[in-house]
């Protein structure tokens, strides 16, 4: 067992640049682990100050300085972002009040389908589908008693929000205004140029930028595209679903799924069995479609070149680590491990070697 284990360590880390990216590696994800709460605003502006280097950039290229271009990208952003805060804002919690005043007609109405079932299909137990629903009704009161307690600790969070709104801007423009000397100052403690750190570094830095942006971009083109036919339908909460289905696709193959049972059942309470509930579906599963099929191969062909099972371990273990943050970025880190088996020192071993 000891000879094992010095073979592996041996080949493992026989050179030195793979036990300094091994180091770095281990103390950014602790730093992460351990600080990740109080670290949030600043993780937040470094991912937002990382998606608006582009402009920046490209407002360099034609003959704007630096410093006048990260003014004018945080300031249009600023905008941006309190335009639709003050515009979606009022009206999620307009649709959402709504939902949950018809939630218990609806729940009602699918409790009467549920009992139906045991006549029309006799291998389906009764007994199961009582059982069934008092679990639903737990369920919804746990929620409830949930929801209470969230609201009792909304002034704590909307304090918190606060700051965040005044920290996170500064500290964007102040990454985006001060980046060369930022990265001169974090490549003083790192290797010399062309280390095995420099080479992931590099790998993971064109993955992650190219993500993040095509992310947001996916993000707004299905919300728009799912608003179009719930819109035309004029379905109940088409906003409020509309920005749920662009959300999901954030948690690659799950986030369809999950967002797809509420946008069925609010359709079904709505239409009914009828020809505008088999139209909206049909709409519904077609924006999927091209989601999955040409926007995001067409944003992500050079991004994610993994297997889907990959994917779906990376959401499971960085969401369950880091949460809503951990499921973003399931992909990027998942790249970041790819990267770095790719990159690391590997001793040629034969089949007949002995270990």
């Amino acid at each position: 067992m000891i000879s094992v284990l010095q073979h592996w360590y041996q080949r493992t880390f026989s050179d030195p640049q793979a036990v300094v990216l091994a180091l770095l590696l281990f103390l950014g994800f602790s730093i992460v682990l351990l600080a990740g709460e109080v670290l949030t605003p600043v993780i937040a502006a470094i991912v937002i100050a990382y998606v608006l280097e582009g402009a920046v950039k490209q407002l360099q290229k034609i003959k704007i300085p630096r410093l006048l271009a990260v003014v004018l990208v945080v300031v249009s952003f600023i905008f941006l972002v309190m335009i639709l805060f003050l515009g979606l804002v009022p009206l999620f919690s307009k649709q959402l009040a709504q939902f949950f005043a018809e939630l218990p007609n609806m729940i009602a109405q699918w409790q009467e389908i549920l009992k139906t079932l045991p006549e029309k299909y006799p291998f389906i137990s009764e007994l199961r589908i009582n059982e069934a629903i008092a679990s639903v009704n737990s369920e919804l009161a746990a929620f409830g008693q949930k929801v209470v307690s969230i609201s009792l600790a909304s002034a704590v969070n909307i304090f918190t929000l606060l700051v965040y709104m005044v920290v996170v801007p500064l500290l964007v423009f102040f990454f985006l205004k001060d980046k060369q000397d930022i990265v001169f100052w974090i490549k003083k403690f790192l290797p010399q140029s062309g280390s095995l750190v420099y080479q992931v570094w590099w790998d993971v830095d064109k993955k992650i930028g190219r993500y993040i942006r095509g992310k947001l971009l996916e993000v707004l083109v299905v919300a728009i595209a799912t608003y179009i036919p719930l819109r035309y339908m004029d379905m109940h909460y088409t906003a409020l679903l509309s920005f749920l289905v662009g959300l999901s696709v954030i948690i690659p193959y799950v986030g369809a799924v999950a967002v797809t049972i509420p946008v069925v059942l609010i359709a079904y309470f709505q239409f009914g069995n009828s020809s505008e509930f088999v139209y909206l579906m049909l709409a519904y599963g077609i924006v999927q479609f091209l989601d999955g099929n040409l926007l995001v191969p067409l944003l992500f062909s050079e991004v994610v070149d993994m297997h889907p099972a990959a994917i779906i371990i990376s959401v499971l273990v960085f969401g369950g680590l880091w949460g809503v943050w951990g499921v973003f970025f399931a992909i990027p880190l998942a790249s970041l491990i790819q990267a770095v088996i790719v990159a690391w020192p590997q001793n040629p071993i034969s089949v007949n070697d002995d270990l």
